[in-house]
C-alpha cells in the first residue's frame, strides 16, 4: 500500500528539520528520512564537536602564550577526555533532535531514500511513499580523492571520532578543514603537515591576511607544503608513507594517519534522481532562484545538496530550508537573500570574512580599502597573541562592501560587519557604534 504526503524530506540535517517542523505546523502531513542519525553534520559531525575540540586547543594555546607572563606551568590535551567532552554534547543530538521533530507532527524515518518516480521515493526497499512535495536536503560528503590508496585516509567524521590522536598526521588539501583540524592536532601534541595542491591556500579567504594565518600555523609547529600534488598513500612499518610531487620532484613523509580535507560535494548520488527527472548542475540539484527544480517542478531543494548561490554553511542551510518551505506551503516564488552572510576558519587564533573579496571589489570600480595590522593592541597585547589584522572595504558611497579579519574573537566581530552589510550601513555609521570598553568591539572604530 501506497502512503501519500504533502512533503517528503529527504536529509535530517538543519534544513530538512527546519522545513519539515515548518511545513507540518502549517498543516501538512510530513515525513521525514535519513539513513544516518538525526542532526546532520553541523551538530553531529562537523562545526560543533569541532569546536568542542577546539576549546582544548584554546586552552592550551592561551597557557602558551601566556607563559612567563603571570602563567607557569604545563598544560596539555588529554584527547580520550576531550572526546567525552565533545560526546556530551553530541550524544544527545539525534534523540533530541527526532523527539522535536515527532512533536511537532512529522513523521521520522530510519533508511536510505531513492526517487523511483517523479512522485514517489523507496526507502530500503520498505516501499514507496508517494507525496506532493518533496525537499532534498541531504548536505555534503568528502570529495572523491582519485590517488593510488586514497582508501588508506579517514575523512572528517572520523578525525572526529578518534578515541586516540596519532602522533603524526597529513592532511590532504588547503581548505578550511585541514587548517582547523591541523591547528587542533598540533595543540595536542601531534607532528602535522597539510599538502596541497594548490599555490595558494583557502582561496575564498583574503590572501594578505591567509599569509598571517600561515606564519601563525608554522609558528604553532604546523608544516605546511603547498604546490604538492599527492601521488599515492603506501604502507611502511605499520604506518603510511605518503608520496607526493612537489617541483617535478618525488617526495615522501611517513605518517600515522592521513585525513582527507580537501573539499566536499552534494551528497546526492544514491538518490536516483533521473528517475524523477530531476536534473543537477555543478555536482548539486539543478534549482531556480527560489529553490524548485526546473525540470520536476514537486521537487526542491535547500542547503549543501542544492546547486544554489548560497555558501555550503550552517545559516545558509537553516534560510533555505525555511524559504522552501515557505515557497512549497504558498506556491510563492521568494528568493533567498544571501548579502551578508560571514564565514570562519575556526584556527587559533580565526580567519573570517563577510561580503566581498579585496579583487571583488575593485572590479565594480573606485573602492576604498583600509589594512591595519592590529598584531600590537591592547587586545591582542593582554593575552600574549602576536598575529592579528583587519582589512574593511567601503564603497564610494561609504557603504560597507567586505570586511576580512584574523585574529582571536574576530569570528564574533565579523557579525558587526554582517550586520552592517545586511541593512547598507556606511563606514561613519559603524565607526559611530558605542561599544563596552575594553572590549573587541572597541576596536572596530580604529581599524577603518
Amino acid at each position: 500500500m501506497t502512503e501519500t504526503l504533502d512533503l517528503i524530506v529527504i536529509g535530517a540535517g538543519m534544513a530538512g528539520i527546519n522545513a519539515a517542523k515548518k511545513c507540518s505546523q502549517a498543516g501538512w502531513s510530513v515525513a521525514i528520512v535519513d539513513e544516518l542519525p538525526y542532526g546532520g553534520t553541523c551538530a553531529l559531525r562537523g562545526c560543533d564537536p569541532k569546536k568542542m575540540l577546539r576549546a582544548g586547543a584554546e586552552a592550551v594555546e592561551a597557557v602558551r602564550l601566556l607563559e612567563g607572563k603571570g602563567v607557569a606551568g604545563e598544560t596539555k590535551i588529554d584527547w580520550p577526555s576531550l572526546m567525552k567532552h565533545k560526546e556530551s554534547f553530541t550524544d544527545p543530538v539525534p534523540e533530541s533532535m527526532e523527539s522535536g521533530l515527532t512533536e511537532a507532527g512529522v513523521k521520522t524515518l530510519h533508511g536510505r531514500a531513492r526517487f523511483t518516480a517523479k512522485d514517489r521515493i523507496e526507502i530500503d526497499g520498505q516501499g514507496e511513499i508517494a507525496f506532493r512535495r518533496a525537499l532534498i536536503a541531504t548536505g555534503a560528503k568528502p570529495r572523491p580523492l582519485e590517488f593510488s590508496g586514497a582508501e588508506r585516509r579517514i575523512d572528517s567524521t572520523d578525525f572526529l571520532n578518534l578515541a586516540e590522536l596519532p602522533r603524526r598526521i597529513v592532511f590532504v588539501g588547503g581548505g578550511y578543514i585541514s587548517f582547523e583540524f591541523a591547528h587542533i592536532a598540533a595543540r595536542a601534541g601531534a607532528e602535522v603537515t597539510i599538502l596541497d595542491r594548490g599555490a595558494r591556500q583557502l582561496k575564498m579567504f583574503d590572501p594578505d591576511l591567509v599569509e598571517m594565518l600561515l606564519e601563525r600555523s608554522r609558528e604553532a609547529g604546523i608544516e605546511i607544503m603547498a604546490e604538492a600534488e599527492m601521488e599515492r598513500i603506501g604502507d611502511t612499518d605499520g604506518a603510511h608513507r605518503v608520496l607526493y610531487r612537489k617541483a617535478g620532484q618525488n617526495h615522501s613523509i611517513e605518517a600515522d594517519l592521513v585525513v582527507h580535507g580537501a573539499g566536499r560535494v552534494p551528497d546526492i548520488d544514491h538518490l536516483d534522481l533521473a528517475a524523477a527527472g530531476i536534473e543537477t548542475e555543478h555536482g548539486g540539484v539543478k534549482v531556480a532562484a527560489w529553490l524548485q527544480s526546473p525540470s520536476n517542478p514537486r521537487i526542491y531543494a535547500a542547503g549543501d545538496a542544492a546547486a544554489s548561490p548560497g555558501k555550503p554553511l550552517t545559516p545558509v542551510a537553516v534560510f533555505e530550508g525555511k524559504i522552501a518551505a515557505s515557497n512549497m506551503l504558498k506556491d510563492k516564488r521568494t528568493e533567498p537573500d544571501y548579502t551578508g552572510v560571514p564565514s570562519v576558519v575556526f584556527t587559533i587564533p580565526e580567519l573570517a570574512r563577510v561580503g566581498l573579496l579585496e579583487e571583488e571589489a575593485r572590479e565594480l570600480g573606485d573602492v576604498e580599502v583600509s589594512f591595519t595590522d592590529t598584531s600590537g593592541w591592547f587586545s591582542q597585547k593582554r593575552i600574549g597573541e602576536t598575529h592579528a589584522g583587519a582589512k574593511i572595504i567601503t564603497g564610494k558611497d561609504g557603504k560597507i562592501l567586505g570586511a576580512h579579519m584574523f585574529g582571536p574573537e574576530y569570528a564574533e566581530l565579523i557579525n558587526v560587519f554582517s550586520l552592517a552589510i545586511k541593512l547598507g550601513l556606511t563606514a561613519a555609521q559603524v565607526k559611530a557604534m558605542p561599544a563596552a570598553y575594553p572590549t573587541g568591539a572597541s576596536d572596530i572604530g580604529s581599524m577603518f
